[in-house]
């Protein structure tokens, strides 16, 4: 069995999940048009990484599940894509949005900076929540950010490291088309000139593509 402190956080309320940003619709986060969600909070907080604002459990917005589920379903899009943040540490209220979700016909991805073993480790010490928001996840890309280890092949990851599971027949060609499937990287500006990113990018050229705008940043 793995060190306790290397196993999701039981999240404090089941009942609403804590939300720093939701993304009606972007391509950067997966396969297809999909709809994003990164949670706020994370206990594994790796070296490198691109939202350590998301970190910390305090702060967000809270939302029950089933009014996730709404927001989900009415933005029309493939499925959901759920980051941080880290969406293991939310695991119990998580599922619960992941399982209306799919129960809508939707695919459900879900990123994890904790390994594949860690989870198993988690499942087998009796963490049901855990055991539910794989069930519900068609994609899981797990394991943390390695600085040192950049990924410029694959889409969606930034380390070599972090490995596709395929959890249903969900995307049965994903792993074949890699060589195939743009790694995008999304810019919007809203109405009140706040500047968002969603996709992956190394922070040196994204600081340099966006430090000439004088504008907050939302980065995904």
């Amino acid at each position: 069995m793995s060190d306790a402190r290397h196993l999701p956080r039981t999240v404090a309320d089941p009942a609403l999940v804590s939300i720093a940003r939701f993304v009606s619709s972007t391509r950067a986060e997966g396969p297809g048009e999909r709809t994003a969600i990164w949670v706020q909070g994370c206990s594994i907080r790796c070296h490198g990484c691109f939202n350590p604002h998301m970190w910390t459990f305090r702060g967000g917005d809270t939302a029950a599940p089933d009014d996730l589920i709404a927001r989900i379903i009415d933005a029309n899009t493939e499925g959901l894509t759920l980051l941080g943040g880290e969406p293991f540490d939310q695991a119990a209220p998580l599922s619960t949005v992941a399982a209306g979700v799919r129960r809508a016909g939707r695919s459900v991805m879900t990123f994890t900076g904790y390994t594949m073993k860690q989870l198993d480790d988690a499942v087998d010490g009796g963490r049901e929540d855990v055991a539910r928001l794989l069930a519900q996840t068609d994609l899981l890309v797990a394991g943390p950010f390695l600085a040192d280890h950049i990924d410029t092949v694959r889409p969606w990851v930034g380390s070599t490291n972090q490995e596709f599971v395929l959890l249903t027949d969900q995307f049965p060609d994903l792993l074949v088309d890699f060589d195939s499937t743009p790694d995008r990287l999304e810019i919007t500006v809203d109405a009140s000139g706040q500047i968002g990113v969603n996709g992956w990018a190394q922070l040196e050229a994204l600081h340099e593509l966006l430090e000439s705008t004088g504008r907050p940043v939302r980065g995904g």
